[in-house]
């Protein structure tokens, strides 16, 4: 009898970990995070990142995004890396990340998104999975990407690394 019970614990959490990592690979361009004090939302960012495997010391991994400006204009394309440098083991089959984008107003000149952005990445997925991504940079501080983002992906990996994002208008 205990072990029938554990055994049905043990597949609903791993029944609700697969569905909340699913469901964080496919977010929506939609997704909508609070004002930042410094700044106005103009709009969100959203990267699909290429597959690919994590090996002891980081990995790389292509990025294609959309930027959707909160004022209803055309979406801005980029392409552009994603680097990791520390503990990364494992691989991934597609992943998604999200970005709110702040600017001093309410402006926005395509392209301005281009740039560097350096700092650290928390993950873990099994077959479904979440990270976070706390980053720095841009283009002369004048737009900025909000300093946390979400990752979902899919795939078996763990990560803890510094990490560093470029973009490039495309």
């Amino acid at each position: 009898m205990k072990n029938t019970i554990a055994t049905f614990l043990a597949a609903a959490s791993l029944a609700q970990t697969l569905a909340t990592g699913v469901m964080a690979a496919d977010l929506a361009t939609t997704y909508r995070q609070p004002d930042a004090r410094d700044g106005v939302r103009i709009g969100i960012l959203a990267c699909d990142i290429g597959g690919g495997i994590g090996y002891l010391l980081g990995s790389a991994k292509t990025l294609d995004c959309a930027f959707s400006p909160s004022n209803g204009a055309a979406l801005d394309h980029y392409t552009g890396a994603i680097r990791k440098f520390g503990v990364d083991l494992g691989f991934t089959t597609r992943g998604r990340l999200v970005w709110a984008v702040f600017a001093p107003t309410a402006g926005y000149h395509r392209g301005s998104l281009g740039g560097l952005y350096q700092g650290a990445t928390a993950e873990a997925t099994l077959a479904g999975g979440i990270g976070t991504n706390i980053l720095f940079g841009g283009t002369s501080g004048s737009v900025h990407l909000q300093v946390i983002s979400l990752t979902g992906q899919l795939g078996l990996n763990v990560a803890a690394t510094g990490t560093s994002v470029t973009l490039t208008p495309g």
